[in-house]
């Protein structure tokens, strides 16, 4: 934990915070997050960024996240939101780390934007209502191309599918990256923000 984020963490448990945190206030708590983090193999800073900054170049009102984990990239998306005046759904089948990521959307004073659902995405997904403007998938790898059949008719064009760890875990991307490569849907882009990776589909 670095410094500024430890003083921020000490401030804000103190009590001392009042009103709505800006994005500096709540990029340091996300500093407080980033060890554990490594944990669960979340995105890193750089790729929250990302998101964040997609989040706001699609001015997306409605944002679906399958695998919430701890929160970490959820908040990055949530800042987004809290300027675009839109909401992200993120699903979390573990209990731990859905009460963990509850528990971090708290803290960044980011609720207002978040619906965190615990549940089975397989499930939760079909009965989410579109147009999405934004998808981004970052649960097991390999259920990505499953996901990717479901939420694609409820994009809108335009739009962005993004999957996470296509540099990270090649060998479990491959016939999602096939599919997804020949799509004439879509047009899809390889981005590095960090060393993980992501896949860009715009949807058209």
């Amino acid at each position: 934990m670095g410094l500024v984020a430890l003083l921020f963490f000490v401030v804000m448990r103190s009590g001392f915070c009042a009103g709505p945190m800006s994005d500096r206030e709540i990029e340091a708590y996300l500093e407080t997050m980033e060890a554990p983090s490594r944990r669960y193999n979340n995105v890193e800073r750089a790729e929250g960024a990302y998101l964040r900054d997609l989040v706001r170049r699609l001015r997306a009102k409605r944002v679906l996240e399958i695998g919430t984990s701890t929160g970490y990239s959820g908040i990055w998306m949530a800042m987004g939101l809290r300027q675009t005046g839109g909401r992200l759904i993120t699903i979390e089948y573990n209990r731990e780390r859905y009460a963990s990521a509850a528990a971090n959307f708290t803290a960044a004073g980011l609720t207002e934007f978040v619906d965190a659902r615990h549940a089975d995405a397989v499930q939760e997904v079909p009965g989410i209502e579109g147009p999405l403007d934004l998808v981004f998938l970052d649960a097991v790898p390999g259920d990505n191309l499953l996901y990717y059949g479901i939420v694609l008719p409820k994009m809108r064009r335009g739009g962005a599918i993004v999957a996470h760890n296509v540099r990270s875990h090649p060998a479990d991307m491959v016939q999602f990256l096939k599919v997804i490569g020949s799509d004439p849907a879509v047009k899809t882009e390889i981005v590095t923000p960090g060393r993980q990776g992501f896949s860009v589909s715009w949807v058209k």
